[in-house]
């Protein structure tokens, strides 16, 4: 059976430590109030400049086997080496991504709690989450773009349509007929799903999973009967026969699969959209910090190995400055919050 969505829980209450100074005279005092005040900044710019010098915590805000997971782990080893220090995944998927983000959006700011951002924990959930225990831009440090994905339309091969009109034709007027996946509430595959809905007429029911890896495998054993996942996961299941993909939600159409046409060229009116994911942090991160990371992004996508892995996904490596992956979630978080509301996309 489907997993059903777990809602982000609310922000806890944060207690403020009370430290109290004896009164021992002015030298006591003065000391105490070095100890109070001028330590941590100094501890702070001790620890940014010798960064790393422990290993890094890396959430990864889904479940195995989707896309988050697939950058994760394409990256993470490279961008070790280069750091110097282990990198340990940590894979916290549920409610689009938001779980796992929050866990960052509370970490000290010292780069040693970061997260593979996607674009459905920062982009999209703030329009789709009548509760969110963070601000999606004010709440983090971006670091670097890694790479934007396709998503495609993948259907059970038992599910009697060869095309996207095929389905249409197959589906349309028939309410909650066909059903389809997502990695959970406000994620890509949940946003994707609901545009096709609006763009074709069909009246698709949305059955929320932990991630795409368990969503697809549930399109694979029939339990539901699409979805509009990220290509990544999807190439290996289409090559054996798990899966059909009918249309990709491109723009253009992906080198890796040149023969599956686009959602437009299959006739329907659709705004494209693909995934983004990067490199983020809890906000204050220091500039040193941002600095480091941002240059080990670079040079691990640089990697021969890591970008021909990348190209056979059809995963467009990125690499932007801290200061252009900022401003690209900003205006994201606005754009697609008009196209949402359009939508009709209820908030969960």
């Amino acid at each position: 059976m489907p997993s059903k969505p777990v809602a982000p829980s609310a922000a806890p209450h944060r207690r403020t430590a009370r430290l109290s100074v004896r009164q021992s005279g002015p030298v006591v005092a003065a000391c105490a109030s070095v100890l109070l005040f001028g330590a941590p900044g100094a501890a702070n710019a001790q620890s940014a400049s010798n960064y790393p010098n422990k290993p890094i915590r890396m959430i990864v805000s889904f479940a195995p086997g989707g896309p988050a997971d697939i950058v994760a782990r394409g990256v993470s080893p490279r961008l070790s080496e280069l750091l110097g220090q282990p990198i340990l995944l940590e894979n916290r998927g549920g409610a689009g991504g938001t779980i796992g983000s929050e866990i960052v959006a509370r970490a000290a700011p010292d780069g040693y709690t970061l997260t593979y951002g996607s674009q459905s924990s920062f982009v999209f959930a703030p329009h789709l989450y009548k509760r969110l225990a963070y601000d999606s831009v004010k709440d983090f440090t971006p670091i670097s773009s890694i790479v934007t994905t396709p998503y495609v339309v993948a259907i059970n091969p038992r599910v009697p349509a060869k095309t996207l009109a095929d389905l249409q034709r197959l589906g349309k007027g028939k309410a909650s007929f066909l059903s389809y996946g997502s990695s959970g509430p406000g994620a890509t595959s949940h946003i994707g799903g609901e545009l096709l809905a609006a763009a074709t007429g069909l009246a698709l029911l949305h059955v929320p999973y932990k991630g795409t890896g368990p969503a697809l495998a549930g399109v694979v054993a029939g339990e539901i009967d699409m979805m509009v996942a990220d290509l990544g996961p999807v190439i290996s299941m289409a090559k054996d026969g798990r899966l059909r993909m009918l249309a990709g939600f491109g723009a253009k159409r992906v080198a890796a699969v040149p023969d599956v046409p686009t959602v437009i060229e299959s006739g329907f009116k659709i705004t494209p959209l693909e995934g983004r994911f990067g490199l983020m942090g809890p906000a204050n991160l220091p500039k040193e910090i941002v600095t480091r990371l941002h240059g080990a992004v670079i040079n691990t996508l640089k990697t021969p190995e890591i970008r021909a892995r990348f190209d056979s996904l059809g995963y467009e490596t990125i690499g932007d400055t801290p200061e252009q992956y900022a401003a690209t979630i900003r205006n994201e978080v606005v754009e697609f919050g008009k196209l949402i509301r359009k939508a009709g996309i209820q908030p969960e």
